[in-house]
C-alpha cells in the first residue's frame, strides 16, 4: 500500500527551506519537480547530480509526538546520500531538551552511505550513533532515510541489487588449519592486530576538528601516556579462536555460531574504554563498529560475552576483553579485510560532545586462507531491471519493510521481560497486600527495593518515565488521526501505559504514582534520606493542604487547553514537569531547568512528595479517570478518624482526611496505612485485641462469661494518646 502522504506530495512545501548546495556539494539549482515519484532533480550547471526528496512522501515518518518528521534528502543515481536536512518536526524531546544540533549531527552521519546497502541492516542497529535521550526520534529518522531512499531508487529504476555471480576465484577460510599459538606468534603473523593511541595523538586529532571548545578541553596527562591500547582478532579462524579462547570456550563458540556467522575478539587497556557505558542503557556498543567495504556492523549486549583474559600463553592482562558475535544475516566475508572504527568522544558542554574516529585494520593471515576455482557452470545472466513507476510499493517484500516498532520490540525482548516481571510483582503485592503488610520489616524492604528499581533501572537506565506529554499526544491523535504505530515505538512506555490503564480500574492512580513513577521514587527516597539525617518535616495544615492540591488539576487543564490550540506550545509548557531534566537527561541540560528540578526536590526534603501533592499534572490526569475504580482495597476501622487519627497523621502525602476517609484521588497506594491497620503495637483497635488475647492466654481458666474488671487506660491503649 502506498503511504498516505504519497497521494499529495509535500516536497514543494519544504524545498524553499534549503539550498541545492545543502543537499549536493556544488549544486546550484533545482530542476522541475516530478509528480511520480515525488522527487526533484538537482543540477550543477547542466550536470545532473542526483535527486532530492522528502522522506514523509514515501514512508511513514510519524515520531513520538504523533506527527510526521520531515527530512529532505539528496540521493545520487547510485543510491548514496549526499545531504539531509531536518525541515520540520514536533518531537517534544527535541523541542525542549536535546539540542537540534545533535539531531542534525545524527542525520549528517548518513551522508556518504548507500541506502541500498543499508537496507540489509536492521533499523534497531542504525549505522550512525544514537542520540541518548532521543532514541525513538532518531531511530524513526534513520529508518525513514533508509526506507524512503530505497523506494526512491526503485521508483527511478535502480538496477537490481543482486548481481551475477562473479567468475573470479573465490577466497575463503581454510578450516583445516588448526593448532595453537602463543601471544607473540599471534601478534607477529598478524592474527592479532593492534591500535595504540597516546594522549598526544588524541589531543592532536581533536585540534584538527577545528572545534574551539574541544581544543580547550584537552585530555590530561603526558603526550606519551597511553590513551587506549586496542587489539582485534577474528575468532572464526579456528587456530586464532582456539589460541585466544582456549579449547572449552572455542568449542562453545563453534556450537553457538550459525552457518555463515562469525565472531571477533576485542581487548583493550588504558584510560579509555572501547565498550563505554551506552550498552548498559540501550544495549548498543556505541563506541566502535566493524566496517567491511560499505557495510558497517554494530554490536549489542545480547551478542557479547565478557571474558576475563586471553588463553594464549604470554598474553598480557587487559582491562576489557570481549567476544562479539556478528548478528545473523550480516554480510561479512571472513577472508576479506575489515576494520574496527573506534569513536572517541569528548564532552564540550552539558549536552554536547565532540567526536573523532580512529581505525584498526585487520587482514586475515594468508596461511589461514584458501583459493577456490570458479564454478564450471556459466553464471546466469540477470534479467534487466524493471523500472518502477507510480506503483512504488509493488516491489517485493523486504525485511526492512517490517514496521519499525515491531523491530524495536523484537530487539528489546529482555527489557520487556524485566518490566513485565516488575508489573507482575507489583500486581502480586496488591493482591496479597494483607500478607505483606502484616510483616512490617518485609514490607519496608520490598518497597525500598521496588522504588530503587523504578528509579535506577526503569527511569535512569531505560528512560521509561511517563509524562503528561503522552496524555496530550494521545488526546491530539484522537482528533487528528489515531495510529498505534507511534505509541508502540517505545515498548516499555507502551507497556507501562497499558498497565496504568488497567490499574486505574482496580487501584486508581496510586499503582503508578506510588510505585512505577521514577521521579516519584526519587522524591520518596530523597525524603527517606532526609528523615534519616534528622531533617525536620513540615506538617501542612489540612485546610491549607486541601486548597493546594487542586493546583495540579488547574495545571493539567491549562496544558490540555494549550494542546487544543497547539501541541507544540503545550509540550513546551509541560516543562513544569521536571521528569525530562531529572530522569531522561540526568540533570545534564541548561542551568535553569536543573535549578527548577533541584528546587522541587529540595522542597520534597521538608514536605514529602511536594511535587506529587501539589504540582504534578500527570497525577491530575490519572486521577480523573481513576474515579472509575471498581474496588476499595484499603481497609478501615469504624474508629479511624474518631477517635484515632494515627493513619491520617502518618500518611506520607496527607491523603487521609481527619475524619478517617481516604481520598482516592490523592492516594498513592503506598500501603503504609495498611501496615498500621494490622499493627498490634500502633493501631488502638489491634492493641485492644492483643491485650485481650494476652489476658486470655494468661488466665486460661477464665471462661467466656467470667467477669473481667476494667483496667485503667494506659498511654499504649488510650486512642487519644495514639492519635
Amino acid at each position: 500500500m502506498v503511504h498516505a502522504d504519497a497521494a499529495e506530495p509535500k516536497l514543494a512545501q519544504y524545498l524553499g527551506k534549503v539550498r541545492p548546495a545543502d543537499l549536493f556539494a556544488g549544486a546550484d539549482r533545482f530542476g522541475p519537480a516530478q509528480a511520480t515519484p515525488a522527487v526533484v532533480p538537482v543540477y550543477k550547471g547542466d550536470t545532473l547530480l542526483g535527486h532530492a526528496f522528502l522522506t514523509s512522501d514515501f514512508v511513514n515518518t510519524t515520531g513520538y509526538s504523533g506527527r510526521p518528521i520531515h527530512v529532505l534528502v539528496g540521493l545520487t543515481p547510485d543510491g548514496t546520500v549526499t545531504g539531509a536536512k531536518l525541515v520540520e518536526h514536533h518531537e517534544p524531546i527535541v523541542l525542549v531538551g536535546i539540542p537540534l544540533a545533535r539531531i542534525s549531527a545524527f542525520i549528517d552521519g548518513y551522508v556518504g552511505k548507500n541506502v541500498l546497502e543499508l537496507t540489509s541492516q536492521s533499523a534497531d542497529r542504525p549505522p550512525v550513533d544514537i542520540v541518548s535521550g532521543a532514541t525513538v526520534t532518531v531511530m524513526v529518522i534513520g529508518d525513514s532515510i533508509i526506507r524512503s531512499g530505497r523506494k526512491v531508487m526503485q521508483a527511478l529504476g535502480a538496477p537490481a541489487a543482486a548481481q551475477a555471480p562473479s567468475a573470479a576465484a573465490h577466497r575463503s577460510l581454510d578450516l583445516s588449519k588448526t593448532g595453537v599459538s602463543d601471544w607473540e606468534t599471534l601478534l607477529g603473523d598478524g592474527s592479532v592486530r593492534r591500535l595504540h593511541l597516546t594522549v598526544g595523538q588524541v589531543n592532536d586529532a581533536f585540534e584538527r576538528t577545528g572545534r574551539t571548545e574541544a581544543k580547550e578541553r584537552p585530555e590530561p596527562g603526558a603526550p606519551d601516556d597511553t590513551f587506549i591500547d586496542l587489539y582485534a582478532a577474528l575468532a572464526s579462524i579456528p587456530a586464532v579462536g582456539r589460541s585466544l579462547l582456549g579449547d572449552v570456550e572455542y568449542e562453545a563458540l563453534a556450537g553457538r555460531l550459525k552457518p555463515g556467522q562469525h565472531a571477533i575478539l576485542l581487548a583493550g587497556a588504558g584510560r579509555y574504554s572501547f565498550k563505554g557505558s551506552g550498552y548498559v542503557r540501550g544495549g548498543i556498543f556505541d563506541r566502535f563498529e566493524l566496517i567491511q567495504g560499505e557495510v558497517s556492523t554494530r554490536f549489542r549486549d545480547r551478542t557479547h560475552k565478557r571474558l576475563a583474559a586471553f588463553a594464549a600463553a604470554g598474553a598480557p592482562d587487559f582491562a576489557e576483553v570481549g567476544l562479539f558475535v556478528l548478528p545473523e544475516g550480516t554480510e561479512f566475508d571472513p577472508a576479506a579485510p575489515w576494520r574496527i572504527q573506534l569513536l572517541v568522544q569528548r564532552a564540550v558542554a552539558a549536552l554536547d560532545k565532540a567526536f573523532v574516529t580512529f581505525e584498526l585494520g585487520y587482514q586475515p593471515p594468508e596461511k589461514y586462507l584458501k583459493t577456490e576455482a570458479p564454478a564450471a557452470n556459466p553464471a546466469v545472466r540477470p534479467e534487466p531491471a524493471t523500472v518502477a513507476t507510480a506503483a512504488v510499493d509493488e516491489a517485493a517484500p523486504d525485511p526492512a519493510e517490517t514496521p519499525l516498532w515491531q523491530r524495536i520490540w523484537e530487539n528489546r525482548l529482555p527489557d520487556i521481560a524485566v518490566v513485565m516481571a516488575a508489573i507482575a510483582l507489583l500486581t502480586g503485592i496488591f493482591f496479597f497486600q494483607d500478607q505483606l503488610v502484616e510483616r512490617e520489616k518485609l514490607y519496608t524492604r520490598v518497597r525500598f527495593g521496588f522504588l530503587l528499581f523504578t528509579l535506577v533501572w526503569l527511569g535512569w537506565a531505560m528512560n521509561a518515565q511517563l509524562s503528561v506529554v503522552n496524555v496530550l499526544t494521545f488526546a491530539n491523535s484522537l482528533r487528528t488521526g489515531f495510529s498505534w504505530d507511534y505509541f508502540l515505538m517505545d515498548p516499555l512506555v507502551f507497556i507501562l501505559w497499558f498497565s496504568v490503564a488497567a490499574s486505574l480500574l482496580f487501584w486508581g492512580r496510586g499503582a503508578f504514582c506510588g510505585w512505577l513513577c521514577p521521579f516519584g521514587a526519587l522524591q520518596e527516597l530523597a525524603s527517606k534520606g532526609a528523615k534519616a539525617l534528622g531533617v525536620r518535616q513540615i506538617i501542612v495544615p489540612f485546610g491549607l493542604h486541601q486548597r493546594l492540591w487542586p493546583i495540579k488539576y488547574m495545571i493539567f487543564l491549562v496544558l490540555f487547553g494549550l494542546s487544543l490550540y497547539s501541541l507544540a506550545v503545550a509540550e513546551r509548557a509541560s516543562e513544569v514537569e521536571p521528569f525530562k531534566t531529572a530522569i531522561i537527561l540526568h540533570f545534564l541540560r541548561e542551568w535553569w531547568f536543573v535549578l527548577f528540578a533541584m528546587a522541587l526536590l529540595a522542597a520534597g526534603l521538608f514536605i514529602e512528595r511536594f511535587f506529587c501533592r501539589y504540582l504534578c499534572p500527570l497525577g491530575a490526569a490519572l486521577a480523573i479517570p481513576g474515579r472509575l475504580r471498581m474496588f476499595d482495597w484499603l481497609k478501615r476501622y469504624k474508629e479511624c478518624g474518631s477517635p484515632c487519627r494515627r493513619c491520617a497523621n502518618e500518611c506520607p502525602i496527607q491523603a487521609i482526611h481527619p475524619d478517617g476517609h481516604i481520598n482516592p484521588n490523592e492516594c498513592i497506594q503506598c500501603l503504609h496505612c495498611q501496615v498500621l491497620y494490622h499493627h498490634d503495637r500502633k493501631c488502638p483497635v489491634m492493641v485492644q485485641k492483643r491485650l485481650k488475647r494476652e489476658r486470655r492466654d494468661a488466665h486460661p481458666s477464665t471462661g467466656p462469661t467470667a467477669e473481667v474488671k476494667p483496667r485503667t487506660a494506659t498511654p499504649e491503649t488510650d486512642p487519644a494518646t495514639v492519635a
